[in-house]
């Protein structure tokens, strides 16, 4: 009788992938920390703030959501950027919903071969039409039109993520599509990543903020000690550039470009693990690293 009861209660149960997809600078993240309830993806204006492929997951006592966010799609120009476009692809392939997010400034053309495969995908998919607070009524009305005839299998939410507009819609939604499952995670976890990975993903958001043109692309963070305290974390970590003018950059006149970086990544960092910290950064170069396969796959970015 009890094993009965039990194998009832698994059966009410729904666990289920949803993937966040789309091109870069639609809100991708921004969503992915509304639907989570809690910052796990860094958000920036620039394009490419997302490299990895981000868990993010949400648990009741009658369901788990493993939301997943990924970098914005883009045709690869080295070797980082083609394992980032296989994260998004991979996003495809293993989703019991796709989220698909476009906004209403970019073109729907805009990624012809990537939006050819969403077409054919045999999931439920989600088609969220971000950032509507920066158009007319009517000219949403044409964007939707449009959207319906070439996914017209979707569903269409127009939504803000930024202003949490109609995501609880989108939330309920998803809740509804999910299949019958036990939990894929425990139902404590809130992620899949490692503490140090989030330590990384701060500081090189803050980089992403502070530094121009190519210099934050081609920054990666290293944490090379993460050590907890009774009453602090003690974090080392290495900010590698791929040439000796960019820790130039990085460092700044005096140091103060890194102190300032440091200083406001820390802030982050405290606020993220609830506790005191002290964060100690220094810069190497390691030429070439966004082409190199054994960096890439020392630093997560290889599926293989």
């Amino acid at each position: 009788m009890i094993q009965e009861r039990i194998a009832m209660d698994e059966q009410k149960h729904r666990s289920g992938f949803v993937n966040i997809v789309g091109n870069p600078n639609v809100g991708k993240s921004t969503l992915m920390n509304r639907l989570v309830g809690e910052k796990i993806s860094i958000i920036t204006a620039k394009a490419q703030t997302t490299r990895h492929r981000i868990m993010g997951i949400v648990n009741k006592p009658d369901y788990q959501i493993v939301y997943s966010d990924t970098p914005g799609v883009l045709r690869p120009n080295y070797k980082l950027q083609e394992q980032m476009l296989n994260f998004s692809l991979s996003a495809l392939d293993d989703a019991d919903v796709l989220l698909y997010v476009t906004d209403v400034v970019e073109t729907i053309d805009k990624n012809d071969e990537f939006l050819s495969k969403v077409q054919k995908s045999n999931v439920p998919v989600l088609l969220l039409i971000n950032k509507i607070d920066l158009t007319q009524q009517a000219e949403l009305e044409n964007i939707v039109s449009h959207w319906h005839e070439v996914l017209p299998k979707a569903e269409i939410y127009p939504i803000s993520a930024l202003n949490n507009f109609s995501i609880e819609l989108v939330k309920n939604r998803v809740v509804e599509l999910l299949p019958d499952s036990p939990p894929y995670f425990e139902k404590d976890a809130l992620t899949d990543k490692p503490a140090r990975f989030f330590v990384t993903e701060i500081i090189r958001e803050k980089a992403l903020l502070y530094y121009q043109k190519e210099v934050p692309y081609s920054i990666e963070v290293i944490v090379e000690e993460f050590k907890e305290e009774s009453d602090i974390i003690r974090i080392r970590a290495v900010i590698l550039v791929e040439r000796d003018s960019q820790k130039g950059i990085v460092i700044g006149h005096k140091g103060e470009a890194l102190k300032k970086l440091g200083t406001e990544a820390r802030k982050d960092i405290e606020k993220f693990f609830e506790k005191k910290v002290f964060l100690q950064l220094f810069v190497k170069v390691e030429k070439d690293w966004r082409n190199r396969d054994n960096m890439l796959k020392r630093f997560g970015y290889r599926l293989d």
